[in-house]
């Protein structure tokens, strides 16, 4: 199982780019990783919100494959400690999709049917952060599971 994690535009701070860059290195140690991120649009100050989230929808079903088992990253989903989202992704893994897709939505969030499209939703947390801080929170995330997993020291309860 291949885990893929989607994102829309780039990292601009660079310290946040190399420290995101150092967790996905250090997952693929446990398990294939990778991030895609899809451009940003154009000239988003000229359309509406609902705008905004259906070009950036149309973007990211091009991303997407048969078979995928879709995960939101969305303040209105479901929060897990450490140790639940280790067993969750546990879960996953032995359930064998093909890939395991998390996904952050733009500034707006996503349109109605890519929520629909997703298997699930998570939240990391009630506090909103940043999109570029969520990568990095996020695949930290992914880290932790790994080694909690795998009963290595970095997690302490």
């Amino acid at each position: 199982m291949k885990t893929i994690f989607i994102v829309i535009g780039k990292t601009t701070d660079s310290r946040i780019a190399q420290l995101t860059d150092e967790y996905i290195g250090r997952i693929g140690h446990y398990v294939p990783f990778e991030m895609q991120v899809i451009p940003e649009l154009r000239n988003a100050k000229n359309l509406s919100q609902e705008q905004q989230k259906e070009q950036e929808a149309e973007m990211l079903k091009k991303s997407l494959q048969p078979g995928d088992y879709i995960v939101l990253l969305d303040e209105h989903g479901r929060e897990r400690r450490s140790i639940d989202f280790a067993q969750w992704m546990q879960k996953r893994m032995a359930a064998a999709p093909r890939r395991l897709v998390f996904v952050v939505g733009g500034p707006y969030g996503f349109a109605p049917h890519i929520h629909k499209m997703a298997q699930e939703e998570i939240s990391l947390s009630q506090m909103t952060f940043s999109h570029q801080m969520i990568r990095l929170l996020f695949v930290e995330q992914i880290y932790r599971a790994m080694t909690i997993l795998n009963g290595e020291p970095y997690h302490h309860e």
